[in-house]
């Protein structure tokens, strides 16, 4: 399996941005997925996740209320919504999935990685 990861860029805090991650292989619909983000200097840590049927979910807590993750298994496509972004949420962010359809949020639970997209936030 391979993740793609798109959509960072250079937003204003308080401004709205979606991440994609395009995901090749048939089982996607079978993958718990995630996203993980990682600042400079700091270590990659947990954002999001989503159950393989998208009916669980799970947020770091200083994203609750601001990013959704979602996903369309038709279009092997998860998607992170984030809304109202501050400075703290520049970061490199990544995608991951899990062979394991629940969601989760630790990083060694994850089987398989994308290359990560920055966003920068400038406050």
């Amino acid at each position: 399996v391979q993740l793609q990861a798109s959509g960072g860029g250079l937003v204003q805090a308080g401004d709205s941005l979606r991440l994609s991650c395009a995901a090749s292989g048939r089982t996607f619909s079978s993958y718990g997925m995630g996203w993980f983000r990682q600042a400079p200097g700091k270590e990659r840590g947990f954002v999001a996740s989503i159950s393989s049927s998208g009916g669980a979910t799970y947020y770091e807590d200083s994203v609750k209320g601001r990013f959704t993750i979602s996903r369309d298994n038709a279009r092997n496509t998860v998607y992170l919504q984030m809304n109202s972004v501050k400075h703290e949420d520049t970061a490199v962010y990544y995608c991951a999935g899990r062979k394991y359809g629940g969601a989760y949020y630790l990083s060694n639970g994850y089987d398989y990685w994308g290359q990560g997209t920055q966003v920068t936030v400038s406050s």
